[in-house]
C-alpha cells in the first residue's frame, strides 16, 4: 500500500503475499526442497497438490521471482485451468509462450493453476507439450486433488503435497499484519480467525481485513460477525441436543444458523466434519454422526435442499436415542 492510499484500499492477501520462498510460512520442508532445486539450477516440472489458501500459488510466484529477478513477469505465464479448460488453451497459449524467444535464462515457467479442472483431452495435450518443450520450459501445476491429474503428467512431475496450515503459522502471520496495520488483535480474535479459516491462510487474512475495517479492535465477536462460520459452541450444542433426543431444540438452532446468521449448509457440514472429534461423544455416537455428515454432504453436493438435509441429519441422530 502506498503512503497516500486510503486505509483498507489494498487487498491484504496480495499486500502481504510472501516475495520469496523464505517468507512462506508453515511449509519448511517443502520450501527447503524447492530452494535446493533453485540453488542447483535443476528445477523439474512440479505438481503442487492441496487445499485452497495454503501457499501453492505463492510458492510458484516466489520461485519465478528468485530465478528471474526483475524479469520474472516476462518469463512466467500463469493460467487458470478452471476458467480456460479446453484443449485449445494447451495447444495455443501454452505452446505460443513456450515457443517464443527469450534470452538470458535456460528456461521459462508456465504455471497452470487448478489443473485438475482440465479435461482429459486437455491433460493429454499438456503431456505432449511438456515433452516437446522440456528443453526450455518448466511447468508448475497446482490442484486440489492430485488424483484428478492423469498418471502420465504426475510421472513427469515432482509432487509436493501441501497440507492445511498449522495454527501457529496462521497466528504468526495474523499478528504481524495486525501490528503493521495498527489493529488491536485479541487472543480470542486470533483463535476465532484460525477456527473460521480451517488451515486456509487466505481466508484468515481476508477475515482479519474485513473485521479490521469495521473496528480497530478485532475480537471473537468481530470475527464471527463477518466470517462465514458459526460459533463452534452453537454447532456443538445443536449436535448434542439432537443426540440427546431433543430434535425440536436442535432444529431451532439449525434454523437460526441458516436464516438469522446466514450460514450456508455446506459451511455447517464442513464445521461439523472438522470438529466432530472434539465433542464429548462416545465412539458409537461419533461414528453415527460422521455417517450422517457424509450422507448430508453428498446430497448437498448433488443439489439437494440444505435445510431439508440438515434437519434430516438431526432427526436421524435424535431417532437413534
Amino acid at each position: 500500500m502506498s503512503e497516500t492510499a486510503p486505509q483498507g484500499r489494498e487487498v491484504w492477501t496480495e499486500k502481504y503475499r510472501p516475495e520469496s520462498l523464505a517468507e512462506v510460512a508453515g511449509h519448511e520442508s517443502i520450501v527447503g526442497r524447492l530452494e535446493n532445486y533453485i540453488a542447483r539450477n535443476e528445477l523439474p516440472h512440479l505438481l503442487f497438490a492441496g487445499p485452497a489458501g495454503v501457499g501453492k500459488t505463492t510458492c510458484a510466484v516466489a520461485i519465478a521471482k528468485e530465478i528471474f529477478g526483475e524479469q520474472w513477469e516476462a518469463n512466467f505465464l500463469e493460467l487458470n485451468a478452471s476458467d480456460q479448460r479446453g484443449i485449445d488453451v494447451v495447444r495455443d497459449r501454452i505452446k505460443s509462450f513456450a515457443r517464443s524467444s527469450f534470452g538470458g535464462f535456460d528456461y521459462r515457467i508456465i504455471f497452470l493453476d487448478e489443473a485438475d479442472a482440465l479435461t482429459s483431452d486437455a491433460q493429454s495435450a499438456l503431456r505432449r507439450t511438456m515433452e516437446q518443450f522440456s528443453h526450455n520450459t518448466r511447468f508448475i501445476l497446482s490442484c486440489n486433488y492430485s488424483s484428478k491429474i492423469i498418471d502420465p503428467i504426475q510421472s513427469r512431475c515432482t509432487v509436493f503435497r501441501f497440507s492445511p496450515l498449522a495454527d501457529d503459522a496462521i497466528a504468526g502471520q495474523l499478528r504481524s499484519i495486525a501490528d503493521t496495520e495498527g489493529i488491536a488483535l485479541t487472543e480470542d480474535g486470533i483463535e476465532a480467525l484460525i477456527y473460521a479459516a480451517g488451515g486456509d491462510m487466505r481466508t484468515a487474512v481476508n477475515d482479519l481485513q474485513a473485521a479490521g475495517v469495521l473496528d480497530d479492535t478485532v475480537d471473537e465477536d468481530a470475527v464471527f460477525a463477518i466470517a462465514s462460520s458459526a460459533r463452534p459452541e452453537a454447532i456443538e450444542e445443536m449436535v448434542s441436543l439432537a443426540i440427546d433426543g431433543d430434535f425440536t431444540a436442535a432444529r431451532s438452532i439449525c434454523e437460526r444458523l441458516l436464516t438469522d446468521e446466514g450460514i450456508s449448509g455446506d459451511d455447517i457440514i464442513d464445521q461439523l466434519h472438522r470438529t466432530v472429534w472434539e465433542y464429548d461423544l462416545d465412539d458409537q455416537q461419533a461414528v453415527a454422526l460422521m455417517d450422517r455428515i457424509g450422507e448430508a454432504d453428498y446430497r448437498l453436493t448433488i443439489g439437494a435442499n440444505e435445510r431439508v438435509q440438515l434437519e434430516a441429519m438431526l432427526a436421524s441422530l435424535a431417532l437413534e436415542q
